[in-house]
């Protein structure tokens, strides 16, 4: 049976018709071809798949579109401003080369930003918990980590 889901996805309104049982990772990536929110596990254990919902990062492979109805979603597509820069936290990940293959780096740069807002300056320890829902098979996280203090850390100065 089809349902017809409204959200609002990086500023924009949408509605979708899908089946009940389509997961939200696949309205954003097959619906709307926002490919930057990756499917890694199906079974919202890497965290490839986080996006911003209502403003808590949520694993979108773990709910169900008819659950986002209504809701305010921001995937990686929206987080740096319209003139292209960076935000902050994608910008310190960057700067402290907190990616290698960067499969992993939307999911890891949108759960930071939901964790940095009330973490201003967290320290090593605050950030490896935060990132234990989040997997990355190519890096030792070291540069990750560094990466997440120095965005959390710009993002309450306001940059």
């Amino acid at each position: 049976m089809a349902v017809k889901v409204s959200l609002k996805v990086n500023g924009k309104s949408v509605s979708v018709e899908v089946e009940e049982r389509t997961l939200l990772v696949t309205v954003i990536r097959e619906n709307l071809r926002l490919t930057g929110t990756h499917v890694g596990c199906d079974t919202a254990q890497c965290g490839a798949c986080t996006v911003s919902m209502n403003g808590k990062a949520v694993k979108s492979c773990s709910i169900l579109a008819m659950q986002a109805e209504g809701a305010d979603v921001m995937t990686i597509e929206g987080v740096a401003k319209a003139d292209g820069t960076l935000h902050a936290m994608q910008a310190a990940f960057k700067e402290h080369h907190g990616l290698q293959c960067g499969f992993c780096t939307p999911g890891m740069v949108m759960n930071a930003i939901d964790f940095a807002k009330s973490h201003p300056n967290p320290s090593e320890q605050e950030i490896r918990e935060a990132l234990e829902g989040n997997l990355c098979r190519c890096t030792g996280y070291h540069n990750i980590v560094k990466a997440i203090g120095a965005g959390a850390k710009a993002m309450a100065a306001g940059k």
